[in-house]
């Protein structure tokens, strides 16, 4: 079948994935909450990095070996918890002292860096993403594309929809920022996001694949 035909499908389905609820939606959530839309951004963009490198990984092989090494899927699974419930504890604790712990006085470059890492170890940690990157994509990669060729367009494809769809989630939250920020508000959504986490962590943990 050609690429143009399955293209509409594609979007369609990268529109539904990227609207369920995970640790990208969650992590989201609480930076254009606490932060502002502009402290959202670099939390978007890692983690779609972290998305386009799966996606190549999967292209390249890479992802099949972690898919079918339980060892590596095992300390990936561990460290995606320990990372999710880190940030969890974190918002926690941000709660419990009435104030937005990321909001420090960092220079504005290494606050920048620092929350794009915390969005490309999110996604890079995840296992998940590999299984679902080896079962999502070669069914809108026609038996005449070079795989890896199309692999990365379609993942480009992929990073620029839910860049968007993010970007706009995260201005939408922002331009409530007033009420957000207000201090017994911003505790509560700390706890809320701190408790989310920490449950996707527990999630990853358990779960199989």
């Amino acid at each position: 079948m050609d690429l143009i035909v399955l293209l509409p499908a594609f979007v369609v389905a990268v529109v539904l994935i990227s609207a369920s609820p995970g640790p990208a939606i969650a992590l989201i959530l609480r930076r254009a909450a606490v932060d502002g839309w502009r402290g959202a951004v670099p939390t978007v963009l890692g983690l779609e990095a972290g998305l386009y490198l799966w996606a190549l990984a999967a292209a390249a092989g890479f992802a099949a070996l972690v898919a079918a090494s339980t060892a590596a899927y095992v300390v990936l699974k561990v460290v995606g918890a320990v990372v999710l419930i880190w940030l969890g504890v974190k918002a926690w604790r941000a709660a419990l002292k009435g104030r937005a712990e990321l909001v420090e006085a960092d220079a504005p470059a290494a606050s920048w860096r620092r929350r794009f890492g915390e969005g490309l170890v999110v996604q890079l940690a995840n296992p998940k993403a590999a299984v679902f990157m080896l079962a999502f994509y070669p069914q809108f990669v026609p038996a005449d594309r070079p795989l890896f060729v199309t692999t990365a367009g379609l993942a480009l494809l992929q990073v620029l929809l839910e860049t968007a769809l993010y970007l706009s989630l995260a201005y939408g939250v922002g331009r409530a920022g007033a009420f957000f920020r207000r201090s017994e508000i911003r505790r509560r959504v700390e706890a809320v996001t701190g408790t989310v986490l920490v449950g996707l962590g527990l999630r990853v943990a358990v779960s199989s694949r």
